[in-house]
């Protein structure tokens, strides 16, 4: 096993205690827990058997195993993004609304 391999593996079960500190917090859903835990382990299974991207590449038509990871993480990655945009739009029109009755009912409490 290669140094990077250790690494990597190291901060996977890094973050899965991570993970599991902020579901104590309630700071994560059992969805979320469930969902980065399960990430966290594909990842040190990949890092630790790095064959298993090549039969996947190989089945959906791509040369390299590392191919498809790197695809698969950038369409991820903008998802992500995509979602994150649509939520904080979301969050400041909620803000602007609430900015908006608080500054009618101070005028209101005024007259």
């Amino acid at each position: 096993m290669s140094i990077i391999q250790i690494f990597i593996v190291a901060f996977s079960l890094f973050a899965i205690v991570r993970t599991l500190r902020q579901f104590r917090r309630g700071k994560l859903t059992i969805a979320f827990l469930f969902l980065w835990i399960l990430f966290w382990i594909a990842v040190g299974v990949v890092v630790m058997m790095p064959q298993t991207t090549n039969t996947l590449a190989h089945f959906v038509g791509v040369g390299r195993g590392v191919d498809v990871i790197m695809y698969v993480s950038i369409l991820v990655l903008f998802y992500a993004l995509f979602r994150m945009v649509v939520r904080i739009e979301e969050v400041e029109r909620e803000i602007t609304k609430l900015v908006r009755r608080l500054a009618i009912d101070s005028i209101e409490e005024k007259k």
